[in-house]
């Protein structure tokens, strides 16, 4: 199994959503107003007040067929405003 860690902004929360939803995601967690520093900028919660809003976080526990068909569909979501996904192995307990 594996563990699709996905941080975006925010405003492309609903697209990446429908993407998971188009490549038969069973489920899904989501964390909203996520903040932080990346190499090239700073997310604050102040800029939710500057209309650039903040990031969002979801993370998928899947096998690597879903993540097959979401990497073409998400590749272009994830460069438009900025975003990352990191694929990691999950062994359940």
């Amino acid at each position: 199994m594996k563990r699709l860690d996905l941080i975006f902004s925010e405003r492309e929360l609903q697209s990446v959503i429908i993407a998971l939803e188009k490549c038969g995601a069973t489920g899904y967690s989501v964390t909203k107003h996520v903040t932080g520093k990346g190499p090239n900028s700073l997310v604050s919660e102040d800029m939710e007040f500057t209309g650039l809003g903040t990031n969002a976080h979801v993370i998928i526990f899947c096998d690597d067929s879903l993540i097959e068909k979401l990497k073409p569909i998400l590749d272009p979501i994830l460069n438009y405003y900025g975003g990352v996904a990191y694929v990691s192995e999950a062994t359940p307990l």
